[in-house]
């Protein structure tokens, strides 16, 4: 049988601006496949409006770190022959890429335009706070370096619906375009009234020459990387309509396994299910309901009711369209939607998004690895590395929850006969030391279960009627399963 599946979020924000990014991922390949990674996310390819840009600020889509644009040829990560080569590698050992592509905004216009706008209420859009006036805006992109090659596409002020700095006066705003056909999209968000504008120079997708030229461009980057699916970011943003579309026809030229998941960055339940209707769900969703309460439940400590974990959750209601996370880039400390989960929580996180039979869960890179700047964190992979292990050998069948008590929780995993000595028993606690009698099947008598994590280092036998008592540490987890060889009681 096919073995769970798992991603890696390979990069967090502060990874070093040296261009050696894509050569790190193909160096890694043969131990993330070994570890159960058989799928990775990486950040966005294209050239930003630096060298040191992250790919957010995104200035050529058509630039892959192949030409002399913004301060040198490759991105951040590395140049496109490197990229192309991380990915081949990953190919050959069994994994798949999705690449991050970020269509909601331009950055680092090449040159500045004369237009109309009016501006906005910077809280709530709908809200016009003048009358139409000139500015002077970066909303101008020639591409020098590139020119026609791939595409001759030239982008002006006519493709965008807003940006924010008006260059003739110094100031900084919203500036909603004026012009024909010229409003905010109503098929997003409607926070701060409508959240068509984040940032930059926003993408116009009602302009039929766009939404062309952004389907064109998706149909390029497959054929160009052979990459296996994408992360769209900040699809709250973005015409829900043309998600649906260019989902739709990415799948169309690719076919149906070309894997799609969003970020559909809000925590409620009723916004992802309306939003996974409108695509036809075409595309899975990060679960940022179960994030809110893995981070609530590690600032809470003791005070948090470890059985309404899943209440509300994506992967609880919609568990084929969910993906499942602990942290990533942005919720990392410092960073724009920081909720980073508490450090004594985060392998029990790892634990319920991993060794559950719903989700397709997500690895953040700086959990793993570490994240740098400033302020470092060093990485976990002592942690995370027993989980994946049960993960990939231990956690599967049938799934049985033990779920009864606020602070202290378990499942079973009863194990597949396809994959011997699978099977596994989890329990966490979030207060004080305590253990979970919980059945793993009478066929199992006798055998002599170990703690995988190597946090207790005490043994358990399952008993003649498959029930066993499974110990756990106050503020921890413990993952029990049958060891690879067979042991005694020992004390």
């Amino acid at each position: 049988m096919q073995r769970n599946h798992t991603i890696m979020q390979f990069f967090e924000w502060h990874i070093e601006a040296d261009g050696s990014h894509w050569n790190r991922l193909k160096d890694a390949a043969p131990q993330l496949k070994q570890k159960g990674i058989d799928s990775v996310w990486i950040p966005p390819v294209t050239k930003g409006q630096s060298a040191k840009d992250t790919g957010y600020g995104v200035y050529d889509l058509y630039d892959l770190g192949e030409f002399d644009q913004k301060g040198s040829v490759p991105t951040k990560y590395g140049t496109k022959q490197e990229l192309i080569d991380a990915i081949t590698t990953c190919k050959e050992h069994g994994i798949a890429v999705y690449v991050d592509l970020v269509m909601n905004h331009k950055a680092g216009a090449d040159a500045t335009e004369r237009f109309k706008v009016i501006q906005v209420d910077e809280k709530d859009r709908t809200k016009d706070i003048s009358k139409p006036f000139e500015i002077e805006g970066w909303t101008q992109f020639t591409f020098p370096g590139r020119g026609d090659t791939y595409s001759a596409f030239k982008w002006n002020f006519s493709h965008f619906n807003g940006t924010d700095y008006d260059a003739s006066q110094k100031r900084s705003g919203i500036f909603r375009i004026v012009g024909e056909n010229k409003t905010w999209s109503e098929n997003v968000d409607d926070e701060f009234g409508n959240y068509d504008y984040l940032m930059f120079a926003n993408i116009d997708y009602s302009h039929p020459d766009v939404r062309r030229e952004m389907m064109e461009w998706g149909k390029w980057l497959v054929n160009t990387l052979q990459c296996s699916g994408f992360r769209l970011d900040a699809i709250k943003h973005i015409n829900h309509d043309f998600i649906k579309e260019f989902a739709a026809t990415m799948k169309q030229e690719h076919g149906e396994s070309f894997y799609i998941v969003g970020e559909f960055w809000n925590p409620e339940l009723d916004e992802c299910r309306s939003f996974l209707d409108t695509v036809d769900y075409k595309i899975d969703l990060f679960d940022v309901s179960l994030h809110y309460k893995l981070h609530a439940a590690s600032k809470e400590g003791k005070g948090y009711d470890l059985r309404k974990i899943f209440d509300d959750t994506l992967v609880h209601s919609h568990p084929l369209n969910a993906v499942t996370f602990v942290d990533n880039h942005d919720s990392q400390p410092h960073e724009s939607l920081e909720s980073w989960i508490q450090d004594w929580f985060k392998q029990s996180a790892y634990a319920l998004i991993l060794l559950r039979k719903d989700g397709y869960p997500v690895v953040f890179y700086g959990d793993y690895y570490g994240i740098g700047g400033e302020t470092p964190v060093p990485g976990k992979q002592i942690a995370i590395d027993p989980l994946l292990y049960a993960r990939y050998h231990k956690a599967y069948g049938k799934q049985d929850d033990y779920f009864d008590h606020p602070n202290t929780i378990g499942w079973v995993r009863w194990g597949v006969p396809d994959i011997p000595r699978s099977g596994c028993a989890v329990v966490i606690s979030n207060g004080d030391e305590g253990s979970k009698r919980m059945n793993v099947g009478k066929e199992r008598a006798g055998q002599v279960w170990v703690d995988l994590t190597n946090t207790r280092k005490d043994r358990t036998t399952i008993g003649e009627d498959g029930f066993a008592v499974f110990p756990v540490n106050g503020g921890s987890v413990s993952v029990w399963a049958l060891p690879e060889v067979d042991i005694g009681s020992g004390k």
